[in-house]
């Protein structure tokens, strides 16, 4: 499942995490990278243990950790620290698949579920798309400031070279209590039917105490490491 979330909607957050950019040390994208993805990989990563990366890092972290339709569509079990990726002058990330597994000690996660957040609009730059490769399938994603993307990590994907200006974008993994996609999937389906029926419907009619169960124990059942 490949879903677009307008995560940011309010214009003067975005513009708050546009001035921060500018205060953010850059390295090379490289450095961040696995040994097959590094081969293919042309961008800059943002410093984020310094104080601007913090404070970047940390306007950030609610804003994908508290979406309601994160936790419904990816179901998150850990969220790894964001990161922010800037590519221009012909930079790109070429087809690739991310680890499986990344990060150490505690802070180790299984990838489930890539996300790209948007920072800035698709009018400041030339190519730079996301494009994901599914079975059967190839989406191009050029979203505007503030929409977050959720994506399979078990897909080919790639950025396309940025011809000109600048993409910037927060990017980061998901691993989530439902290790099964179709299993994830349906559950989103049905917690929007709950949403749906609690807009029409008394709080204690039995059709939603009824699916009020059955959510509940599918996740029972599929919840686990």
């Amino acid at each position: 499942m490949i879903l677009s979330i307008a995560a940011i909607q309010d214009a003067q957050m975005i513009a708050d995490l546009r001035a921060g950019l500018g205060e953010l040390t850059w390295r090379d994208g490289r450095e961040t990278a696995g040994t097959a993805a590094r081969e293919v990989k042309v961008n800059e990563q943002a410093v984020m243990s310094d104080a601007a990366g913090r404070k970047m890092r940390d306007a950030l972290v609610p804003i994908i950790a508290e979406n309601a339709v994160v936790k419904a569509a990816a179901r998150p079990r850990r969220i790894s620290a964001p990161m922010i990726s800037r590519t221009a002058d012909g930079g790109h990330y070429g087809t690739h698949v991310d680890n499986a597994l990344m990060g150490t000690g505690e802070g180790r996660i299984r990838t489930d579920i890539s996300f790209t957040l948007f920072l800035n609009d698709p009018d400041e730059y030339e190519g730079g798309e996301l494009v994901v490769h599914a079975a059967g399938m190839t989406q191009r994603i050029k979203g505007k400031a503030g929409e977050l993307v959720l994506y399979p990590s078990t897909s080919i994907h790639e950025v396309r070279p940025v011809t000109s200006g600048q993409r910037i974008v927060c990017i980061g993994w998901i691993e989530s209590l439902i290790r099964d996609p179709a299993q994830r999937e349906m559950l989103f389906d049905l917690e929007n039917l709950r949403v749906t029926l609690r807009q029409n419907l008394t709080s204690g009619a039995s059709e939603l105490l009824t699916l009020d169960k059955s959510i509940a124990n599918l996740l029972r059942m599929w919840g686990g490491a």
